[in-house]
C-alpha cells in the first residue's frame, strides 16, 4: 500500500487531548447520577433541628404546642423559655397572640381540639397583658353555659285547722318553673392506645416513642401529654416539641433494667404491659443496644 492509501491517511490525522462530546455527556450522567442519589436513594435528613430553623407551618404548631402545655402545667419559666428558642421578631407574646388570631380566622377553631388549642394560647398571652383579634371572636372561657328550665315542687305550708274544712286541693304543693343555670361540661380529647411496637437502634438508644394523632390516624396532636411512670418517680412530656418529627411526636429516654407503665393522664387508660428496658442486638450493626418502643395512640371520636 502506498501513502496515498485512504486506509492509511484516516490512521494519520491529529489525535485530540480529548472529546468535547463525551465530555458533556460524562457529565450530565455523573450530575444525574448524583441526584438520583442524594434527592431520592439516600436523602438528607434533618436531626436536632432547633425550633428556629423549622418552616412557618411547623413554627405555627410549635406555638400550639407551647400554649397547650402552658395549659397542663401552667409552668411560665418553661413556656418563656420555649417561645424563645424560636427567635420571633418583636415581642413573643404578641407574636403568640397573633399566631392565635391567625389560627381563629382561617378556621382553625371550627373543631373542639382547635378551640381548646386556641383557648390556651389566649390564656398564656392575656396572663403577659397581650391582645389580639381572637379575644373578640371567641371566649376564653373553658365552658359555656347552658340555661335549662327545671320543674322543681315549691311546698306550700299547711292552713292553720279551722272549723271549716278545708279543700284537699289546697293542701298540695303546687310545682313552680324554676330557671336554674346548669354548666356544660367541656367535652375532653378521650384517646387510646391502638399500637405498641418495638424496634433496636444502637444509634437511637431506648426510648419511648409516642405518637398522639386525631381519629384520622394521620393528623397529629401536639401539646398532649405523655407520662411515664416507674419505681420510684414519674415524667410528663408532651407532644409537638420536636418539630422535626412532626405535631404527633415525643419521646422519653430510657434506663436500663426498669419498667415504665405509659398512659396520657385524664385522657386515656394505661398501657396494659408494662415497657422493660432490656438489651437488644441492633440487626445492623451487630450492637449492643437497648429496646425502643413506638406506642400510638389515637382518639375515640
Amino acid at each position: 500500500m502506498t501513502r496515498s492509501d485512504p486506509t492509511l491517511r484516516r490512521y494519520e490525522r491529529p489525535r485530540r487531548p480529548f472529546s468535547l462530546a463525551g465530555a458533556l455527556f460524562g457529565l450530565a450522567l455523573g450530575l444525574a447520577l448524583g441526584l438520583l442519589v442524594s434527592w431520592v436513594l439516600f436523602p438528607t435528613q434533618q436531626v436536632d433541628v432547633a425550633p428556629w430553623q423549622i418552616r412557618a407551618d411547623d413554627r405555627m404548631q410549635y406555638l400550639i404546642a407551647i400554649g397547650l402545655a402552658f395549659s397542663a402545667d401552667s409552668d411560665l419559666d418553661r413556656a418563656v423559655e420555649r417561645l424563645i428558642t424560636l427567635r420571633l421578631p418583636g415581642d413573643p407574646f404578641q407574636a403568640l397572640a397573633d399566631a392565635a388570631c391567625q389560627l381563629t380566622t382561617t378556621g382553625y377553631v371550627k373543631n373542639t381540639s382547635g378551640l381548646r388549642a386556641v383557648r390556651s394560647m389566649m390564656a398564656l398571652y392575656q396572663s403577659q397583658g397581650r391582645s389580639g383579634c381572637a379575644d373578640g371572636l371567641i371566649s376564653a372561657e373553658a365552658a359555656p353555659t347552658t340555661v335549662v328550665e327545671v320543674s322543681l315542687p315549691t311546698p306550700t305550708p299547711l292552713p292553720v285547722a279551722t272549723k271549716t274544712a278545708t279543700p284537699q286541693s289546697a293542701l298540695l304543693s303546687t310545682p313552680t318553673p324554676l330557671v336554674v343555670a346548669v354548666p356544660t361540661a367541656q367535652r375532653v380529647d378521650l384517646f387510646e392506645a391502638i399500637s405498641v411496637t418495638t424496634s433496636c437502634s444502637a444509634a437511637q438508644g431506648g426510648r419511648i416513642e409516642a405518637y398522639v394523632y386525631e381519629l384520622n390516624g394521620s393528623t397529629g396532636v401536639p401539646g398532649q401529654p405523655i407520662r411515664v411512670r416507674w419505681s420510684g418517680g414519674e415524667s410528663t412530656f408532651y407532644t409537638g416539641l420536636l418539630p422535626e418529627r412532626g405535631a404527633a411526636y415525643a419521646d422519653f429516654v430510657m434506663t436500663e433494667g426498669v419498667e415504665y407503665r405509659v398512659d396520657m393522664p385524664g385522657r386515656a387508660e394505661p398501657i396494659t404491659t408494662a415497657l422493660a428496658a432490656v438489651p437488644c442486638v441492633d440487626p445492623t450493626t451487630g450492637e449492643r443496644a437497648i429496646t425502643t418502643y413506638r406506642v400510638i395512640f389515637r382518639a375515640l371520636q
